[in-house]
């Protein structure tokens, strides 16, 4: 007999790499703001998505196991990680509820750190929080879904992993050599192709069906327009741009491409001057 408390309707699931670079209240509470700046009730202003609560609301809706105390300070906790960011967009100047949203490029900064330490152990399979950011940990059953379904899909996903693991063999070359030497010829840095985050970044982007000729144009892309920028030159780096926004970089529409970039700031795979853990908004 299958126990009646398990799978509830809105399960909240913890992503264990997760859960160790932050903390597991951290995780929680991250994983399921995520969910709810993915609903309806999210609210898209100068482009990021965000969500307003009370502690209060926060306990009743989402963590009735914890207190409003313990929600204070892991709220808190994820402001001092810059994980989250929090503002103020009420229409009502005395109204103090804040708002929140996820700074999702930290969060993966912070999870390719920790790849980078631990190598051979907790993220062996993700480089760049690509499953956080487009492919969240929590799942968004509705009211109709069965434990068939959830029980289906689980078996699903793992052969999915079996198909992927069989087709590995005999696959193409990777990719590593060409797209970071391509980025050093054009910055006229020192990048290594087998560095283990690198590796996982451009890993992540290829499985997503993206060509060599697609790195190269992302390079050229952020080189025309950032290279020459003062404040934005020190993101021309593969941790920024092979990331999550990958996408959005591939397809913008540059006028007046340079053909070289002069980027002299570039010193030993380090930018000088520059802390290692900031990134572009």
């Amino acid at each position: 007999m299958k126990a009646s408390w398990l799978y509830s309707k809105h399960p909240i699931l913890v992503d264990t790499d997760l859960a160790v670079v932050i903390g597991l209240k951290e995780a929680v509470v991250a994983q399921q703001l995520n969910y709810w700046l993915h609903s309806k009730s999210a609210k898209i202003i100068n482009g990021r998505r965000w969500i307003y609560n009370t502690y209060e609301k926060w306990q009743k809706d989402s963590f009735p196991f914890f207190t409003i105390a313990t929600i204070r300070r892991t709220f808190t906790s994820l402001e001092k990680q810059k994980i989250i960011l929090t503002g103020n967009f009420n229409k009502a100047g005395f109204d103090k509820t804040k708002w929140y949203s996820i700074d999702e490029e930290r969060l993966d900064e912070l999870m390719s750190r920790r790849c980078a330490q631990n190598e051979q152990t907790m993220c062996s399979k993700r480089a760049d929080g690509t499953a956080q950011n487009e492919q969240t940990n929590t799942r968004y059953y509705t009211e109709t879904t069965t434990d068939k379904d959830i029980y289906s899909s689980a078996s699903t996903e793992q052969s999915k992993s079996k198909i992927q693991k069989n087709s590995s063999i005999n696959t193409e070359p990777p990719i590593y050599k060409d797209v970071i030497n391509y980025l050093n010829e054009k910055l006229g840095a020192k990048y290594k192709p087998n560095s283990a985050i690198n590796k996982r970044l451009i890993d992540a982007r290829a499985k997503e069906g993206y060509s060599l000729d697609d790195f190269k144009q992302v390079i050229d892309n952020k080189c025309a327009t950032w290279a020459h920028d003062p404040k934005m030159s020190k993101y021309l780096r593969p941790q920024t741009l092979f990331g999550t926004k990958f996408e959005s970089y591939l397809n913008e529409k540059v006028r007046n491409m340079p053909q070289q970039a002069d980027f002299s700031v570039f010193k030993d795979d380090t930018i000088e001057n520059i802390p290692d853990d900031e990134l572009p908004f």
